[in-house]
């Protein structure tokens, strides 16, 4: 399915509205003069408030790709497209919930 190139710049939230960060290994391919995000970039969310009952806190703190583009590579690895296939995880790995993207650039599609 086509979508837009998702990038370091773009807007983007956990499910419990804490900020995803998008971490570009590699700055080579841009659109709109930031870097394009790929399969391998990490994530990072921070200030999410999630919490479990229980004695600790669950707040999301990365994220895992799970798909991207199938047709369009960045340095060999296949970009991140929206809507994007993910899931924000705890820092014991614990799933809470797919990313929300806000806001990306709308030039460049890719499938």
């Amino acid at each position: 399915m086509p979508g837009p190139v998702l990038h370091t710049g773009t807007s983007a939230t956990c499910p419990h509205g804490g900020t995803l960060n998008i971490i570009a290994a590699s700055p080579r391919v841009t659109v709109g003069g930031m870097p394009v995000a790929v399969l391998t970039d990490q994530g990072l969310v921070a200030g999410c408030a999630f919490s479990v009952p229980g004695p600790k806190p669950q707040p999301c703190v990365t994220t895992r790709w799970i798909a991207a583009a199938t047709r369009v590579l960045a340095n060999g690895q296949p970009v991140l497209i929206n809507p994007l296939t993910a899931i924000c995880q705890s820092v014991e790995q614990i799933p809470a919930g797919p990313p929300i993207i806000t806001a990306s650039q709308t030039r460049v599609i890719a499938t």
